[in-house]
């Protein structure tokens, strides 16, 4: 049976009709057609089209990578008040897992933690994993950049497009290229969860 903590986040998931209201929006705001921001994110302008209109639940690198081409972070995406005026330097933002506003797939459910401190290299996100099976994704997942991951509950598997896997428990670790395909499932009957933190390219690395 799931704890009390692992069944609070979902109490606090976004409505993918919201999350392509606001999308549009921002591509709105910067007049920016379907298609630049297909060629600029790399999201086929079909998906992005369904995105829009809340017509498709997306993975993380596909809702990552529309976002970053409008530039606009997966938080202030999720929660627009979650944004600070980047002159501000604070030390340090707090976040408790069950109040951050999260996405579901039906594979992965993710939060992103700490959306409010400017300037961000990482995103840290809350993530319950709830996939078992290869055959529920149509691709492996990509996204620029590196990934650290640490289970903290369950059992996980992550599997690499070039056919490597590592298998994890509970306080043990992964480091790897997020860049090289990927897709996390959970191992047992119990859904796993897990803290990944991902780097956050900036546009020159991307260009580049």
């Amino acid at each position: 049976m799931p704890t009390d903590s692992q069944s609070q986040p979902s109490d606090t998931l976004i409505d993918r009709v919201l999350v392509g209201s606001r999308l549009r929006a921002h591509r709105k705001q910067q007049k920016f057609t379907l298609k630049q921001v297909s060629e600029k994110s790399g999201v086929a302008l079909s998906t992005l089209s369904k995105m829009e209109l809340g017509q498709a639940t997306v993975s993380y690198d596909k809702l990552a990578a529309a976002a970053r081409a409008l530039n606009v972070s997966l938080p202030q995406l999720f929660n627009p008040e979650s944004g600070v005026d980047s002159s501000a330097k604070p030390t340090v933002v707090t976040s408790k897992i069950s109040e951050a506003t999260g996405y579901a797939t039906g594979s992965y459910e993710y939060h992103p933690i700490a959306g409010e401190f400017p300037g961000r290299s990482m995103m840290p996100v809350y993530a319950r994993i709830q996939a078992r099976d290869l055959g529920e994704f149509e691709d492996f997942i990509r996204h620029p950049g590196e990934e650290f991951a640490m289970v903290l509950s369950g059992r996980v598997c992550i599997h690499f497009e070039n056919g490597e896997s590592i298998s994890l428990g509970e306080r043990e670790t992964a480091y790897f290229n997020s860049s090289i395909g990927h897709i996390y499932l959970a191992e047992g009957d119990e859904d796993a969860e897990v803290i990944a933190v991902m780097s956050e390219p900036k546009e020159g690395d991307l260009q580049g």
